[in-house]
């Protein structure tokens, strides 16, 4: 389908410094953990700035983790619009096959609000138990383990509980979720393709795996921003908007990384992360929806970092004091100059020389192995290949029987005309060694390869390490929705 465009305006129309919009850029790029991938912001309704790091792109769709969350609570918020679920019934009312072997009490009390607000009562996540305990029905996996409190008590980051509000949406709207949201927001918001992870059951999972542009998350933030509103069409009920964006329970005690950090201490709401500021959906590596009511103001990011408190530090200090209360007429230089920066955006690419040094049939079809038999967060990678190509060097990841063969083609990025969307950067930072950057589109993954040519071995290291399979064919956006 062909999106209507979101309305575009200069900075300075909307009361932005553009100014500050750099200083993030700024920041962010000098940061040496933070590998930003996207950035857009809309103030007033309109896209004030929007920029995608090369080789990333626009149109490109992204993993964007648990951000997941938010689509899929929307989803439930259309389910309960129309009358087909309701957040005061208990989760078992809704898998009565289940009844005979659910006995725990506290998780036949399970309200299907407690699941939406990651208050099912467990102290930890119990995706791996739900799991081990019923491979093909997680729900039930989920329902044997016994809180550890009463629902609605405590707070704990649990994909179980996530997957099974997922679960409850697609069983009483018979669809999946991206089957369910494409009529009723997807086409509304001029959303376009969209691809959802499913498990063995076939089921869209719901707490991860949604593959979107970040267009999409704009717009998604947008709509909420707007109580549910879009275009002057009610699409939403604004009595949702409210209710799951409201802090449901206290998450001081959150057992993530970031728990004892400020923005991760200001409650949960359905599926929504309040914050210092506003509230966010919030994925792995930096994909962030932050939606600033206050600011009247979406600031949507994709990224590669572990560092995401640094990197909503960052927000807050460039681009909250870039907000201003009135238009301004004074800042179209910096405006111009802003949007010069955003349209030549690019990840460096690694420095090395594009061809191998002398002499080079050194490393003419030379194959090396891990280092120390075993390659460092990557297993499944077994061998690497190097051969001289007719159109330059060629690099070939093994795994297995899979192969993910790989041209570097000069100093720049050169797009890797697989099956799994990647981009390659690399060569030789000298005469003994050679490195290789892929990024894989889709995904904000990079993984880099270094080849010992006096050992003939390599290694390879994760900058994000995948959180959800790791084989490199598996690093794309499942068929689109």
């Amino acid at each position: 389908m062909n999106a209507r465009p979101l309305p575009v305006s200069r900075p300075a129309e909307q009361g932005v410094d553009a100014r500050g919009i750099a200083a993030f850029l700024d920041a962010v790029e000098a940061a040496p953990d933070i590998e930003p991938h996207s950035l857009m912001i809309l103030r007033h309704g309109h896209l004030v700035a929007s920029g995608w790091w090369a080789p990333y792109t626009p149109e490109r769709l992204q993993l964007l983790y648990s951000l997941s969350k938010s689509f899929t609570s929307t989803a439930a918020g259309f389910a309960v619009a129309e009358g087909l679920l309701d957040l005061d019934d208990p989760v078992l009312s809704y898998f009565p096959e289940f009844e005979a072997d659910i006995t725990d009490p506290r998780s036949r009390a399970m309200l299907v609000r407690h699941v939406a607000a990651m208050a099912s009562g467990h102290l930890t996540e119990t995706w791996a138990d739900a799991v081990r305990l019923d491979r093909q029905e997680n729900v039930r996996g989920f329902l044997l383990i016994p809180p550890d409190r009463d629902p609605g008590t405590v707070f704990a980051y649990n994909q179980s509980a996530t997957y099974t509000l997922a679960s409850i949406v697609q069983r009483v709207t018979g669809m999946p979720l991206t089957a369910y949201l494409r009529p009723r927001l997807f086409e509304p918001l001029g959303i376009g393709d969209t691809a959802w992870t499913r498990n063995r059951a076939g089921r869209e999972i719901g707490f991860s795996g949604l593959h979107a542009a970040t267009d999409a998350v704009a717009r998604l933030g947008q709509l909420y921003l707007s109580e549910g509103v879009w275009e002057g069409r009610r699409i939403l009920p604004a009595s949702w908007i409210a209710e799951a964006t409201r802090a449901h329970v206290a998450t001081t005690a959150v057992g993530s990384p970031e728990g004892d950090r400020p923005d991760w201490q200001q409650g949960y709401g359905l599926q929504f992360w309040r914050g210092r500021h506003g509230y966010r959906g919030d994925g792995a590596y930096g994909q962030f929806c932050v939606v600033l009511p206050e600011h009247d103001a979406v600031i949507v990011t994709t990224a590669a970092t572990d560092r995401l408190q640094d990197l909503l530090e960052l927000m807050w200090r460039h681009l909250l004091p870039a907000f201003g209360t009135a238009p301004s007429s004074a800042s179209g230089e910096a405006d111009d100059v802003l949007r010069r920066r955003l349209a030549r955006l690019a990840l460096p690419p690694v420095e090395a020389r594009s061809e191998p040094p002398e002499p080079g049939d050194a490393w003419s079809d030379a194959v090396f192995a891990p280092a120390g038999g075993v390659c460092e967060d990557q297993p499944s990678l077994t061998h690497v290949l190097v051969a001289e190509g007719d159109k330059g060097p060629r690099v070939t990841l093994v795994e297995g029987d899979q192969r993910f063969e790989l041209r570097l083609g000069g100093t720049g990025w050169t797009a890797d005309p697989g099956p799994t969307p990647a981009a390659v950067s690399g060569g030789w930072t000298d005469e003994r060694t050679l490195r290789v950057d892929v990024l894989f589109l889709e995904t904000p993954h990079r993984l880099t390869v270094t080849c010992a040519l006096p050992e003939r071995t390599f290694t390879a290291r994760w900058h994000t390490t995948p959180l959800q399979g790791r084989s490199l064919r598996s690093l794309q956006a499942p068929p689109r929705g």
